[in-house]
């Protein structure tokens, strides 16, 4: 079982009692503004989704993690690893995501998590790179990606949708290390 500790949060897999908390979070219109077609999800969706992010922990070794405040044990959302399969022109690819209930946002708890996640998926899953995808508009998104070192890859359109989305890209800290040397 895949756990992390941040100084303030804990990430981990998900558990029966985090449903209710997680679909408060998808039930909000604010947080869904930015997530395909801005549609909330219902508790039944929210449901299907955490299976399907277990699933994708069992068959990918990454997945979107529950996020937990240490001092509280409150669940404010995740923040995880997942394939990106809703972008086909990006695949293969890993995207760092999060979606975090209102109340946990603009405190740097994105940042933190994604920081522990991004730190998960080069050292202990040896990925090469990883991408980050926000819907053009979604600026806190967009300002998280760029405080996590990631750089503007390219602007395409999401197919589930139609909305414009901008792809944004990290490489492990091994490759940025390598090309600064001239390895």
């Amino acid at each position: 079982m895949i756990t992390l500790h941040t100084q303030r949060l804990t990430l981990r897999r998900w558990l029966p009692g985090d449903l209710q908390p997680m679909a408060a979070v998808n039930a909000d219109p604010d947080v869904m503004r930015w997530i395909g077609n801005g549609a909330t999800r219902s508790l039944t969706q929210t449901a299907s989704g955490i299976s399907s992010w277990e699933q994708e922990w069992d068959i990918e070794g990454f997945g979107l993690f529950a996020v937990e405040l240490r001092a509280s044990g409150e669940l404010a959302g995740f923040v995880g690893l997942s394939v990106p399969h809703f972008l086909p022109e990006v695949l293969p690819a890993v995207e760092i995501g999060w979606r975090l209930g209102r109340p946990y946002w603009g405190r740097g708890i994105a940042t933190e998590a994604a920081r522990a996640a991004l730190d998960y998926g080069f050292r202990e899953r040896g990925l090469e790179r990883i991408i980050s995808i926000a819907q053009r508009g979604n600026d806190a998104s967009e300002r998280i990606m760029r405080k996590l070192g990631m750089r503007l890859d390219r602007e395409t359109v999401d197919p589930t949708c139609g909305r414009t989305v901008r792809v944004y890209v990290i490489d492990s800290p091994e490759l940025r290390v390598g090309s600064r040397s001239g390895a």
